[in-house]
């Protein structure tokens, strides 16, 4: 699997599913919230929540000004500090909003594997980035039928956000995208019966002010998509249909793509703090077969507090502090510190 191509800033960095004996923290530097889970193998009786924190990013801090840095460097930093959790090494993901993922074809070699390289793949997609090609830090993923997951980021927010990592003194073991830790989180969760294996699942994890949805076939990545449409703008039925034909459009693009693609599941990762209601009128409406993913439901956790996360559902929508955190996102912690 081919990875991002690598900063000369940075160039001791390891990109992408590296493996050490000890889980790593898995940091989800979101639009709106910054969160941080390690998980842990409990010989072999499931796996077992470490420690967890999170923080919401203050209503007055710009993403990507010198305060906001500040911010999430101090979180980091206290988060690390005062919990329970073991080592400084990490697995870190970017906000959704600034990574450029698109499907696209591209032709198969004599040996049966997709043609492409770096400088290819760009030339397929430099016209839809939303930033100069030259900038471009780009990572392809040759699914299936000739098909290639592009993932794009722009370099100078790769090095800002390594650049906080390093001022609160963490280890960066890899920089991994949110498609792959929200694939982690449903096959080791909740795609472990048979029958998942051959499955296309469509996995919604609805956040704050995006929706991101992913496909893939158990560990198989064939889909990924961000949709700025979040829980907050989810209050009218006009908002909710937007998004049903946003998730419409991702699934017959992926059918069209790939040859007998046929959605069997749709799994919502938002845990609690997703409105059932909402849920059940989307799948619904998309006529899939659907059901709850509640990832702090599936690992163990011997004492909330301790782990600086509550399984009760967040008492609003406005989340300040670890404990009104609740249930919300942590499928993409999860699965990161599952890389």
């Amino acid at each position: 699997m081919s990875g991002i191509a690598k900063n000369k800033s940075h160039s001791s960095v390891p990109l992408f599913r590296l493996f050490s004996k000890r889980n790593p923290i898995g940091v989800d530097m979101g639009d709106d919230i910054l969160k941080l889970a390690q998980l842990e193998n409990n010989d072999g009786k499931g796996i077992k929540l470490l420690a967890g924190g999170s923080r919401s990013r203050p209503k007055d801090v710009v993403t990507g000004s010198i305060i906001w840095q500040k911010w999430a460097i101090d979180s980091i930093s206290e988060l690390t500090t005062n919990g329970e959790f073991s080592g400084r090494e990490v697995t870190a993901a970017l906000p959704a909003s600034e990574v450029f993922i698109e499907l696209i074809k591209m032709p198969k070699k004599k040996n049966d594997k997709p043609a492409g390289n770096t400088e290819a793949v760009l030339s397929k997609i430099k016209r839809k980035l939303p930033f100069e090609a030259e900038q471009a830090m780009i990572k392809y993923i040759p699914t299936e039928q000739e098909n290639v997951l592009v993932i794009a980021v722009e370099r100078t927010k790769i090095d800002r956000y390594l650049a906080i990592y390093e001022k609160a003194k963490l280890q960066i073991k890899s920089i991994d995208v949110w498609p792959a830790a929200l694939t982690n989180s449903y096959t080791s969760f909740f795609g472990r019966r048979k029958t998942d294996v051959e499955t296309d699942a469509m996995l919604v994890d609805i956040e704050s002010s995006r929706t991101n949805t992913v496909i893939c076939r158990h560990k198989n990545l064939l889909f990924a998509r961000s949709i700025p449409i979040g829980r907050c703008l989810l209050e009218t039925d006009e908002a909710i249909t937007r998004l049903v034909l946003e998730l419409t459009a991702c699934r017959r693009q992926f059918v069209s793509m790939y040859k007998r693609g046929q959605i069997g599941r749709l799994i919502f990762l938002s845990g609690l703090d997703a409105d059932k209601e909402i849920c059940k009128t989307i799948a619904k409406k998309m006529e899939i077969p659907a059901q709850m993913g509640d990832c702090l439901a599936a690992v163990q956790i011997t004492n909330s507090q301790e782990c600086g996360v509550e399984r009760r559902k967040s008492p609003s929508t406005e989340m300040t502090s670890v404990q009104e955190q609740g249930q919300s996102g942590w499928a993409t912690a999860f699965g990161l510190s599952l890389s």
